[in-house]
């Protein structure tokens, strides 16, 4: 089954499913004519959203076009950025709903063309919705620790150099170690993000437990880092200050504080997006923005994500 998004959705997948005001007795009846279908509008419209987010995510992702080659990693992948998005129970839960619901109409797409049994297995999303749960990694009774907007956190710190060093950290996930004081040898120069292709600077940082690696900002913040190191020899802030200008900055902008590592939370949210959006998986977006906050395992870069 191919076509656009919308063309699938619309003329393909909704008319096989949709009967206006089937009643719930024969949509329960495994053996009435209408069991399994949509008889809602307010429903069906539900579903059809959903269904074109994850059609044109795995066109983007996978660069899969057939509807009927999705399998369970497909389905897996889209619930956990879904979920990266920070929704609200009832919301995902609507969305895993919508994808079961996909199930029934593959399953009668595929007997009515080819006059066969095939079944989809897309029972991932409910473990994927369980596992959200219990993380609270969904709106009822979650904190997430991720400053939403870390520029404006940084831009209203009362010092220059203090909104300097927080650029650097949210922009490359940097501790704030690695942004206590930078030497003119660590400045790295110009590259291309091979992930996002914007033109960025480097900045070579050695952080807890002696971890070295490459700190990636965008390229007015390393400019302006690199003329603050010709001016003053190097860049150096007092970390207790800084911290301190972070807490009295939230608390004037009406937000909860995070100290310096609200902006490595919205760093790593934001990276696992920029890496899946590229087309990479889950775990092997989890692997890379691992390494590049430096951590040893992948598992403790989840707790950002949680």
């Amino acid at each position: 089954m191919r076509g656009s998004p919308y063309h699938i959705v619309t003329h393909e997948l909704i008319p096989l499913i949709f009967e206006a005001g089937a009643k719930k007795t024969d949509r329960i009846d495994p053996k009435h004519p209408s069991f399994g279908k949509v008889s809602s509008y307010k429903t069906m419209d539900a579903y059809k959203q959903t269904w074109l987010q994850l059609l044109f995510f795995l066109k983007e992702q996978f660069h899969l076009n057939d509807v009927e080659k999705i399998d369970e990693e497909h389905i897996r992948d889209f619930m956990i950025y879904k979920v990266l998005e920070r929704p609200s129970k009832l919301y995902l839960a609507r969305i895993s709903a919508a994808l079961g619901k996909l199930e029934t109409v593959l399953t009668l797409y595929a007997k009515q063309k080819y006059g066969e049994e095939r079944y989809y297995d897309f029972s991932i999303r409910q473990i994927v919705l369980d596992s959200a749960r219990n993380l609270e990694m969904v709106a009822d009774n979650y904190h997430d620790r991720a400053y939403q907007r870390p520029d404006i956190v940084a831009n209203s710190l009362s010092q220059s150099s203090f909104t300097l060093a927080g650029d650097v950290q949210w922009q490359s996930g940097g501790r704030i170690e690695a942004v206590g004081i930078i030497k003119k040898e660590q400045l790295r120069g110009y590259c291309i993000d091979p992930i996002t292709g914007v033109t960025i600077g480097q900045i070579w940082s050695k952080e807890k437990g002696g971890r070295e690696g490459m700190l990636m900002v965008l390229t007015p913040t390393y400019n302006w880092l690199k003329e603050h190191i010709e001016e003053y020899g190097q860049f150096k802030i007092d970390r207790q200050k800084y911290t301190a200008d972070i807490r009295r900055t939230c608390e004037n902008l009406g937000i909860k504080g995070e100290g310096s590592h609200g902006f490595r939370y919205a760093f790593a949210q934001r990276r696992m997006k920029e890496y899946m959006k590229a087309g990479h998986t889950y775990e092997q977006s989890l692997q890379a923005v691992s390494l590049e906050m430096k951590h040893n395992r992948a598992k403790i870069t989840t707790h950002y994500l949680t």
